[in-house]
């Protein structure tokens, strides 16, 4: 697991022997069942996760109803992006969907490594920008995509999701009804 986040972010940049050192050393294999809770909303997110195995989704609720607003799967990065930038609680919760293995990073080791190791700052910027423009990516979908291409999107983005997730999860995600999400994908 520690390969394929070293191999991340050396995608992005090279990484020197004492940066991989010092993550080999501050991360921690974090594993969860299916259905257990990584963070739960009015805590504070204190560590970055990267998954190795598995799949999660973050909700929040909102009139008494949880609403789905991301999903990530095998080598994402997952964060309550507000409460762990400003390590006040979340207002959402995350969710293993199938069981998990993922390595943990603590807030405060995160901020040294940025301190110490220049590449560190050029990997977590590139990776800021990446989950943002996704962010941005799926706000602009809700708004202006059909529900139908908004479904697209989803199983592009994650083609097994209908094994992974519940159809009102991904309808909720979708910004639609289950209904809705039925006739979506009845119209093959």
């Amino acid at each position: 697991m520690l390969q394929n986040l070293l191999y991340t972010l050396q995608k992005i940049t090279p990484l020197n022997e004492n940066l991989i050192q010092y993550l080999t050393d501050k991360t921690k294999t974090v594993h969860i069942l299916k259905n257990e809770f990584l963070l739960k909303e009015a805590a504070i997110c204190r560590n970055l996760y990267f998954v190795g195995e598995g799949f999660l989704r973050a909700f929040y609720w909102k009139d008494d109803k949880e609403v789905t607003s991301w999903f990530m799967g095998k080598n994402d990065v997952i964060i309550s992006v507000n409460s762990f930038f400003t390590q006040r609680p979340s207002s959402e919760n995350i969710q293993a969907l199938e069981d998990c293995s993922l390595l943990s990073l603590s807030y405060e080791d995160l901020q040294y490594a940025y301190q110490i190791f220049p590449e560190m700052n050029v990997a977590g910027r590139v990776l800021t920008e990446i989950y943002y423009i996704r962010s941005e990516e799926r706000a602009i979908a809700l708004r202006q995509n059909t529900a139908r291409e908004r479904y697209e999107i989803l199983i592009n983005t994650y083609p097994e999701i209908l094994q992974k997730a519940s159809l009102g999860q991904i309808a909720t995600h979708l910004g639609i009804s289950q209904e809705t999400l039925s006739r979506v994908r009845a119209q093959k």
